[in-house]
């Protein structure tokens, strides 16, 4: 006989039994001692490096891409009011031609630069292509220095012109001087050396195996 509340003992072994043949993935996660949970492993410098450097692409692309909007909105719109200048009042700007040609350059020069910036510009490769994917990189590490020395002597050489320009006064059109037209040489190639050696960190890291995907 049992009094009022008690519990057989056969019924108390059988919940203990049962509790003890409960797997252990499905015990709650917030029962896993402390001493369990793996620590978090020490940032890699080099990835770090390639982050920093993936938000600096994507920073100038966002500039790039608003100065370039803003020439090509400038030089249409100067084309079209030359146009309906000559053809309807058989007058036009005089600085107008100068300008256009001016923008032109620009236009040309910084879309090179754009045309850099997703790393996809046409490439003449063989050998790269039958390389494994860190093999791959490393090559990409080579010709990035390449183009970016090649990119910063260009650069270099157009920086003097412009100073020769601004030595000598020469003037582009309606009083601008030339020395200001020409100064998307120097920046163009400039900032496509620069944009070379960030992409020369990025695949270093991929060489080594500790950037991002190939």
């Amino acid at each position: 006989m049992y009094g009022p509340g008690a519990v057989p003992e056969e019924t108390a072994a059988e919940e203990t039994a049962a509790e003890e043949m409960v797997p252990e993935e499905m015990v709650p996660e917030d029962t896993v001692p402390e001493d369990t949970v793996p620590e978090e492993t020490a940032a890699d410098p080099t990835s770090s490096a390639s982050s920093v450097v993936s938000r600096a692409i994507r920073c100038g692309a966002r500039i790039e891409d608003g100065v370039l909007v803003t020439i090509l909105a400038v030089m249409l719109l100067l084309a079209l009011a030359q146009i309906l200048l000559r053809n309807v009042f058989s007058v036009g700007l005089l600085w107008g031609d100068g300008m256009l040609r001016v923008l032109v350059l620009w236009v040309g020069l910084l879309g090179a630069l754009a045309a850099t910036r997703d790393d996809r510009q046409i490439t003449v490769d063989v050998l790269s292509r039958l390389l494994p994917g860190r093999a791959r990189a490393g090559v990409r590490v080579l010709v990035d220095l390449f183009t970016a020395a090649v990119s910063g002597l260009v650069a270099w050489h157009a920086g003097r012109l412009v100073l020769n320009a601004y030595q000598y006064g020469d003037i582009a059109f309606a009083g601008v001087p030339s020395w200001i037209c020409q100064l998307v040489l120097p920046l163009a190639f400039g900032l496509i050396a620069i944009r070379y050696l960030l992409y020369s960190i990025r695949h270093l890291g991929q060489a080594l195996g500790r950037g991002g995907e190939l």
